[in-house]
């Protein structure tokens, strides 16, 4: 890769991805994007290449990817799984027409394609343990239909165009630079702000409900390392499983006590969000992953916590 153009680059991975990139390829070789301009993104905005992109708009993609002489468009523009309850209509709106477009510009202009999945691809159908790489995908949301359905479409453009599209299932991501955007596992980044302010956090997801989880470094990793893969041993491309640690809100919780001793736990459990929590897998097998390209994440649950909390303490003071 010489140069990368990121879509949704001001959401919760983009932000901090961005950053990653340039120290790794060059601040001006890494071209952020995003639909509007936030005061609170100045500084990302101001540290190097930026356009405003709406990624429905074809003629605006194309236009950055010539400018800026573009071979790799990491696609992170989406509305995630509790929003998308709200909103399918704009879920779909984004999360396919967007991709379609995407797609269609590396096709045109012979760049790669980086689309993340999520383990919303699965459903209450699929086998929640240890779920295979390749296994069956019923989901239950809007957003997991367009997971599903993105991963689809980035096979045909591999397949049928030569597009070289590549991709990850990933589970919730934990990070204490930005808040999350609506997401069914939002309550994993909540609750560290919590025990810091308030030494007690209120769960919208119940008890004994296990989720895939991962800690944002790793999530960056594993984007870039697949992204500089050896592409003759990629078998599966657009959906590799990829896991780092599963917990429920409880385990969640002790593993914070380690830290806060007097952290308290309390339930309300949201009806949308836990249904959601409930069609997805327990935990990934993500085998494929770690013998096509070398997926190996560094952060345990206990390991996250610690530097969560040290990270958010500076942050907040």
């Amino acid at each position: 890769m010489k140069k990368v153009l990121i879509t949704g680059a001001l959401g919760q991975i983009g932000s901090e991805l961005t950053v990653k990139m340039r120290e790794v390829y060059g601040t001006n070789n890494v071209v952020a994007s995003g639909r509007r301009i936030k005061e609170e993104h100045r500084q990302l905005i101001e540290s190097g290449p930026f356009e405003i992109i709406n990624i429905n708009d074809i003629n605006a993609l194309g236009e950055a990817v010539d400018k800026y002489k573009i071979d790799a468009i990491v696609n992170l523009a989406a509305i995630l799984s509790a929003v998308g309850e709200k909103h399918p209509d704009q879920c779909w709106q984004i999360n396919m027409n967007g991709l379609y477009n995407v797609l269609e510009v590396a096709k045109e202009k012979g760049c790669m394609v980086f689309t993340p999945s999520s383990i919303a691809a699965f459903g209450p159908s699929t086998p929640p343990d240890k779920t295979p790489q390749d296994t069956i995908q019923r989901p239950t949301s809007m957003y997991g239909v367009t997971k599903v359905a993105g991963e689809l479409l980035c096979d045909y453009y591999f397949k049928r165009f030569g597009v070289d599209t590549r991709g990850v299932r990933f589970p919730g991501l934990i990070s204490y630079e930005t808040l999350p955007g609506g997401g069914t596992t939002d309550y994993a980044v909540h609750i560290y702000y919590e025990a810091l302010k308030n030494k007690k956090y209120t769960s919208f997801i119940a008890k004994g409900t296990y989720m895939d989880m991962m800690y944002m470094p790793d999530a960056l990793d594993a984007i870039i390392n697949l992204m500089e893969a050896d592409p003759s041993k990629l078998i599966h491309r657009n959906a590799f499983n990829v896991s780092a640690m599963s917990f429920d809100p409880e385990m969640l919780a002790e593993s914070i006590r380690k830290f806060i001793p007097e952290f308290e736990l309390h339930y309300k459990v949201d009806p949308v969000r836990q249904g959601i929590a409930e069609s997805w897998p327990n935990s990934l097998d993500d085998t494929a992953a770690r013998e096509q390209w070398g997926w190996n994440p560094k952060y345990t649950l206990d390991a996250m916590t610690e530097d969560m909390l040290e990270k958010l303490k500076r942050k907040l003071s």
